[in-house]
């Protein structure tokens, strides 16, 4: 079980020193939660869970680490830089990451140059594409609420 108070510990930190080296507070932000498992297709279940919720999915990816293979993948947001944004989707996530048995890593975003001239995300400002081949699963079979 993962402790909630040192989760926002965390993310009043991380939020805090981007703003502290001058990003963009009025940015939307990609927040990356990070996931890692042992078993790809147990993995793979947690993340078609996360995107039924309305999250993008990275594309997973095999590490070795002390000898042991496991996959890793990000569940992905667009955001305002807001704690309580940030926890609530902590509260909504880690129930699922819990269940498959996957590791939580905590999360991160970029840094956001409020004098940029050039989106980063193309000209519409969305980061978000058709990213649905990420993971092979078929999305007739996921039900949206």
């Amino acid at each position: 079980m993962y402790n909630l108070t040192e989760l926002r510990q965390e993310t009043d930190e991380i939020i805090e020193n981007l703003l502290a080296d001058g990003s963009d507070p009025e940015a939307l932000y990609i927040i990356e939660h990070h996931v890692a498992h042992y078993d790809f297709d147990k993995l793979e279940k947690l993340v078609v869970d996360a995107y039924k919720l309305g999250y993008e999915i990275s594309e997973a990816e095999e590490v070795e680490e002390d000898g042991k293979v496991f996959f890793v993948c990000d569940i992905v947001s667009e955001i305002n830089l807001n704690a309580d944004l940030i926890t609530a989707q902590q509260k909504e996530l880690l129930p699922l990451i819990e269940k498959a048995g996957a590791e939580y890593e905590g999360w991160g975003t970029y840094f956001e140059d409020p004098n940029g001239e050039d989106d980063e995300y193309g000209d519409d400002g969305e980061f978000f594409e058709d990213q649905d081949e990420d993971f092979d699963f078929d999305e007739e079979e996921i039900v949206r609420h």
